[in-house]
């Protein structure tokens, strides 16, 4: 069941109060003035690992706290996938400006599409409470990395302040401002990829301001001079922020510090920054400078957009030890015919190896075959992996079961901290490797080729099944090498919604007792 926009005649879901597009607020949802004092009347309670919020989604773990709200991550049942849920945090006032800001958010900010942005998707209420849903990405915030390494060489600085430049040049593309850029807002993936989080305060350019006259919003560490005065900012305030974070990263220090955050607003507002150099006396002239005109004071004299901030880290990283670690930029698709001209020379010799290598791979192709599979790789013990479910109900929209199932037993096995589980990301990543791309569900043939590759001890099969409204929700724990029943299980109940209550609770502890524990 969907619900239409009277604005824009967007489809949304039934659970949304704001249309995903417009945000204006839906038919049939409570006035303002009434959710505000339920909001006040029901304050956010601590969500526990395995708890289900608003109906959908079950915690996992809790992420922190930011601006707005506390952050956690969870499973959206309805789609077996993981996500962040940002809930509005009561300590807010509950206010209409507030909310207002709130919805402004994900409008803004869910126009970005790019790979150094965390994409953002809905917003919801549950009794009271608003929440943000958003993509969840593994990884340590750039914060927690330089509390934990101090200052960063001058490639891996460059490195990571390119890929941020990157998602900043999309956001002001679409008018849209962070406002709070800081490392704790930028997500760096195990691959070392950066993603900007938490657009909490971000506001459109292109539409009226929602903030107050002289209102100052931002963190007063990486805080430009004209937020401190509470003056309308524009993209170059976002590029004095990374100004901040980039003698941050450098140096292991930020350039201003005080006993109070006002005392660091105002150095913002009235210090010159000093050289990085007096900081970090081996750092390049030229990120130094990089860094410096960041930090100007007068707007006029920064860098003006974050293409040109990029371009400037790029020309320094061509004379850094391991500067070919900066990311190219992206050149824009097109239509058009691009012919390449070698000399003959050139393919003569690798036409020659690529002869020669087809040719030892016929010769061995049958003797790979005489030697049959791999080796099965020796036993880890207690790993399991959990494979898709088998939807034995006959109606296609139980679908979304196969996969939630499982990931609600890996989350529940994980939280013991007794074993070892593996993760469907983990499965897929092997998986891939082995020449079985694009799995959208990791299913049993699948999942046995994983467990003998990689030395997991255990395999949970299972299946679900419906009669009326009673449903049937069965396992079978295995030895993935001889394929084995070592244990059995099935849990029953009334309605859909017991698959995820009882069920998974009573078969985590099942699985648990088939695996010795």
């Amino acid at each position: 069941m969907t619900v239409i926009c009277p604005k824009c005649a967007t489809e949304n879901t039934r659970d949304s109060r704001f249309c995903k597009t417009c945000a204006t607020p839906l038919p049939g949802t409570p006035p303002t003035s009434a959710t505000l004092t339920q909001t006040i009347e029901r304050p956010l309670q601590e969500l526990s690992p395995g708890a289900l919020f608003a109906g959908r989604f079950q915690i996992i773990e809790d992420l922190g706290e930011g601006g707005m709200g506390r952050v956690f991550k969870a499973l959206d049942t309805r789609t077996g996938e993981k996500i962040a849920v940002k809930v509005l945090r009561s300590g807010l006032e509950a206010d209409g400006r507030t909310l207002e800001r709130f919805s402004h958010e994900l409008t803004a900010a869910r126009r970005i599409s790019h790979r150094n942005v965390c994409r953002m998707f809905d917003l919801g209420e549950d009794r009271g409470r608003l929440y943000i849903t958003m993509e969840f990405v593994p990884g340590e915030d750039l914060k927690s990395i330089l509390r934990m390494m101090g200052a960063m060489s001058p490639a891996q600085a460059v490195g990571l302040a390119v890929q941020i430049c990157d998602g900043l040049e999309e956001a002001h593309r679409l008018g849209v401002i962070h406002r709070d850029l800081k490392p704790a807002n930028i997500l760096v993936d195990k691959d070392g990829h950066a993603r900007i989080m938490d657009f909490g305060i971000a506001r459109s350019a292109r539409s009226r301001g929602i903030t107050d006259a002289g209102t100052m919003v931002g963190t007063p560490d990486y805080m430009s001079p004209e937020q401190t005065e509470g003056r309308d900012v524009d993209a170059r305030s976002d590029l004095y922020a990374m100004g901040v974070m980039l003698f941050e990263m450098a140096t292991g220090r930020l350039p201003f510090e005080g006993d109070t955050a006002l005392a660091v607003a105002l150095k913002h507002k009235t210090e010159r920054p000093p050289d990085p150099r007096s900081v970090s006396p081996a750092l390049p002239n030229d990120l130094c400078k990089i860094i410096l005109k960041c930090l100007e004071k007068d707007p006029a004299r920064r860098y003006q957009t974050a293409s040109d901030l990029r371009d400037d880290l790029e020309a320094a990283s061509a004379a850094l030890p391991g500067g070919s670690r900066v990311l190219p930029r992206r050149k824009p698709s097109t239509s058009r015919e691009i012919t390449v001209k070698l000399p003959l020379k050139r393919l003569v010799w690798p036409g020659v190896a690529l002869a020669v290598m087809i040719a030892g791979a016929i010769i061995l192709l049958p003797v790979l075959k005489k030697g049959g599979a791999a080796k099965a790789a020796p036993k880890v013990p207690g790993s399991v992996a959990v494979v898709a479910f088998e939807n034995q109900t006959g109606d296609p929209k139980y679908d979304t079961m196969r996969k939630v199932i499982p990931s609600l037993l890996i989350t529940n096995l994980e939280n013991t901290g007794l074993f070892k589980v593996s993760t469907w990301e983990r499965m897929r990543d092997v998986l891939g490797q082995m020449g079985r791309k694009d799995l959208e569900v990791v299913d049993g043939d699948a999942g046995f080729a994983f467990c003998r590759r990689e030395g997991v001890a255990f395999i949970v099969v299972g299946s679900f099944s419906k009669l009326g409204e009673t449903f049937v929700t069965e396992f079978k724990l295995l030895d993935p090498d001889s394929r084995k029943i070592v244990a059995t299980a099935a849990a029953r109940g009334t309605g859909e919604d017991s698959i995820l209550n009882a069920h998974i609770d009573e078969l985590s502890r099942r699985l648990a007792a088939g695996m010795g524990v």
